[in-house]
C-alpha cells in the first residue's frame, strides 16, 4: 500500500529569531511512526521528516518549501501552502496543522466564512483561527489524539482509519467546551484509508452476519443447545456443536455492538432462557455492507 503514498512531516522546536518550543520534534517522530506502517507492519506511507532541534539543526523556510515545489524562496505563508496543495495534481491531499491559530488555513482571503479547497483536499487544524494549540508534558494535545486515532482508536470494524474517523475521535476527545476546537475542511467524494490496523472482529465472522440474519429485522432464536458452558443446574439439554459454533460468532458480533440479546441481560442468559438476539442499528449497517459486497 505504501507505493505512491507520501507524507512530509515537519516538527520545529528551534527558531533563530523567535521564542523556542518543546515537544514539536517529538510529536513529528510520533506521527512518522504511526504513518510509516500499518498494524500488520506492512508499508503504509513513504514518510520524510524535517526537524529543527537547535542552531546546528534548523529547518529554513526555503528548505521547507523545496520539499513541495521545484523552486524555493524565503517565505512560506499559510496561504501559499494552500495554493501549493490546491494546484497539486495529486488525487488526495491531506494537510495536518498542530499550531496556534491554524484554523485560518483554507479560509477565503476575501471572506473567512468560506473555504477555498480544490477537489481532493482535506485540512485538519488543531484549533480555530483565534485559539492556541495547547501542549502538555507529553506533547501537543492535537498530535497525541491524532496518533491515538492512527494507532487504532479511530478504526472501523474492518480496521480502516479514515480522515473522517480521525476527526470524529479528536472532536469527541476535546469536547464542545474545550480550550481548543479542531477544524476539519474537506472537498472529497470518498475518504481514503490513512492506515490499516487489525480489525476487532475477523472479516469471516463479520461477513457471517448476512447468513445469520437473513433480513435486517430478523430475530435469531436461541436455546440451551447454543451455550457450551452450563453452570446452572436444571439445564438437561446437551450443547450441539453446530449451534455452539454459530453462537460463538454471535457473541463476537455482540462484543462489537452489532448484535444484542432480546429480553435478557447477556447472550448467555438469552441462550439458557430460550430467548433471541437481533441486530443493532450499527449491525444493520454492516449487514447491508456485506449483502452489497462492500466488505
Amino acid at each position: 500500500m505504501g507505493k505512491g503514498r507520501k507524507a512530509l512531516i515537519v516538527g520545529i522546536d528551534y527558531y533563530e529569531d523567535l521564542g523556542q518550543l518543546s515537544g514539536c520534534v517529538d510529536d513529528a517522530h510520533k506521527v512518522k511512526a504511526a504513518l510509516d506502517r500499518n498494524g500488520d507492519t506492512s508499508k503504509n506511507f513513504q514518510t520524510k521528516i524535517l526537524t529543527g532541534t537547535g542552531p546546528n539543526d534548523i529547518v529554513t523556510r526555503k528548505a521547507l518549501k523545496e520539499e513541495d515545489t521545484a523552486t524555493g524562496d524565503d517565505g512560506l505563508p499559510m496561504g501559499e501552502i494552500l495554493k501549493l496543495a490546491n494546484d497539486s495534481k495529486v488525487a488526495n491531499k491531506i494537510i495536518l496543522l498542530d499550531s496556534c491559530h491554524s484554523g485560518i488555513a483554507g479560509s477565503s482571503e476575501n471572506d473567512p466564512r468560506f473555504a477555498e479547497l480544490t477537489y481532493g483536499l482535506t485540512i485538519f487544524t488543531a484549533s480555530t483561527e483565534k485559539q492556541y494549540a495547547h501542549e502538555t508534558d507529553e506533547g501537543g494535545v492535537f498530535t497525541n489524539l491524532l496518533v491515538d486515532a492512527l494507532e487504532g482508536a479511530a478504526a472501523n470494524l474492518v480496521g480502516e482509519i479514515t480522515p473522517g474517523s480521525v476527526y470524529a475521535h479528536i472532536d469527541q476527545s476535546l469536547g464542545s467546551w474545550g480550550r481548543q476546537r479542531p477544524i476539519f475542511r474537506t472537498n472529497v467524494n470518498s475518504f481514503v484509508s490513512l492506515r490499516q490496523v487489525t480489525p476487532p472482529i475477523a472479516l469471516e465472522d463479520l461477513r457471517a452476519i448476512a447468513t445469520l440474519f437473513p433480513s435486517a429485522h430478523h430475530h435469531f432464536e436461541l436455546d440451551p443447545t447454543f451455550e457450551p458452558y452450563r453452570p446452572i443446574s436444571g439445564v438437561e439439554v446437551d450443547p450441539v456443536a453446530e449451534n455452539t459454533s454459530r453462537f460463538a460468532i454471535l457473541q463476537k458480533l455482540n462484543r462489537v455492538n452489532l448484535v444484542v440479546p432480546v429480553g435478557a441481560p447477556h447472550m448467555f442468559h438469552a441462550a439458557i432462557e430460550g430467548k433471541s438476539c437481533r441486530l443493532t442499528i450499527l449491525g444493520e449497517h454492516y449487514r447491508r455492507l456485506v449483502v452489497n459486497d462492500q466488505i
